[in-house]
């Protein structure tokens, strides 16, 4: 799996998304956006994504939930500064990345920064099959602790 092409700049983990592995034939992915379909009546063919790059930081169901023009900020800075991920960046962590309360109980966003500080501190590849799934199945589905 090229998991350079399937991580965005910002450290989301494309490769692991509903809207991603539907196209991939992921039948858990078609039933969760056949009921988004049900429910907010945004078309099949708007959730199918090729990851954040493919769309050039602008994936179809981002241009409709977030009603933006252009890339998401986070991509588009790191186009112009020439950087594969943001943690390389100078100004490393920016308000590019800044978490934010609306939808995170929906959303992986607010991930960004803790996978971003993997991909550096693990690699790439070594972070997108051994913890890029653990973080996200901890994100939504383990209650929060000090351990």
């Amino acid at each position: 799996m090229d998991y350079l092409h399937l991580t965005a700049p910002c450290g989301l983990d494309c490769f692991n998304c509903a809207f991603y592995l539907v196209t991939q034939g992921d039948e858990q992915s078609l039933e969760l956006i056949r009921s988004y379909h049900k429910l907010m009546g945004i078309p099949l063919e708007v959730m199918r994504c090729q990851g954040c790059r493919a769309h050039k930081g602008r994936p179809p169901m981002h241009a409709l939930s977030f009603d933006r023009p252009g890339p998401c900020p986070a991509y588009a800075c790191s186009r112009q500064k020439g950087l594969s991920f943001c943690y390389e960046c100078d100004d490393f962590p920016c308000d590019h990345l800044h978490p934010y309360a609306d939808r995170a109980n929906k959303v992986p966003h607010n991930t960004k920064v803790f996978n971003l500080c993997l991909i550096k501190k693990m690699g790439l590849e070594k972070w997108a099959e051994q913890k890029a799934g653990k973080v996200r199945q901890t994100y939504f589905h383990k209650w929060w602790t000090l351990e």
